[in-house]
């Protein structure tokens, strides 16, 4: 017996031996199933107090159940795993995650198919506990305050230093993003970093020379 014929024999009795009764299917589904109920519920308290989308939190609970059905055909004949390794190969998905989260999120949901398909039930529970653990705790962990942008437009450029003045008394640390001296008057964007944001409009739209005060949330990447 040669070595091509070795490899193929063992794979042949690995695919037979993993032969899944339908009992067992259902149980893996069953409880891929409820974890993926449990990532819906964990994924529906965390965004809410963001933009939350409920289709999406319901198909990333269903692929779960999708892929866990993927894995367990693919463990129980040759045919349709080399099947399906081709039709997965060529598939594209272009939808755009725009948030973090939900790419984390749509990550754990494909895991714990891939986990109960393979019949790690323990593994998989344990996964989603640590994951909420650890999503929980992150949260909660007091981060930089968040920089704003407050853009002034002032009638004449003496009106700075007093601008300023009061941009300390809240933020001592501040950058002057940008300055535009025109004829008419200035224009400042300074960004900061502040909790209460509103008493410092308020006192800034106090100036007699400041006709108007916008401020702006700035997401780009925080800068040490």
């Amino acid at each position: 017996m040669g070595f091509n014929d070795i490899i193929k024999n063992s794979v042949l009795e690995g695919f037979s031996s993993s032969n899944i009764s339908t009992t067992k299917s259902i149980l893996t589904l069953g409880i891929c199933l409820l974890i993926a109920v449990y990532i819906f519920f964990v994924y529906r308290y965390i965004t809410r107090t963001t933009f939350y989308d409920k289709s999406f939190n319901v198909s990333m609970a269903v692929i779960s159940v999708i892929v866990a059905g993927i894995i367990i055909a693919m463990q129980s004949n040759l045919i349709i795993s080399l099947g399906m390794v081709g039709a997965l190969s060529i598939v594209r998905f272009r939808t755009a995650i725009k948030e973090p989260m939900d790419l984390l999120f749509l990550f754990w949901s494909i895991a714990t198919g891939i986990i109960c398909g393979a019949g790690l039930y323990e593994l998989s529970i344990i996964v989603a506990l640590v994951c909420t653990a650890g999503i929980l705790v992150l949260q909660v962990i007091p981060i930089r305050i968040s920089p704003y942008l407050v853009v002034i437009n002032a009638i004449n450029k003496e009106a700075e230093g007093e601008i300023l003045d009061i941009i300390r008394k809240y933020s001592p640390r501040y950058r002057i993003d940008s300055k535009n001296i025109r004829q008419q008057g200035m224009d400042l964007i300074i960004e900061i970093r502040i909790k209460e944001a509103s008493r410092l409009v308020n006192e800034l739209s106090e100036i007699n020379s400041v006709t108007t005060v916008s401020l702006l949330y700035h997401d780009s990447p925080v800068k040490n």
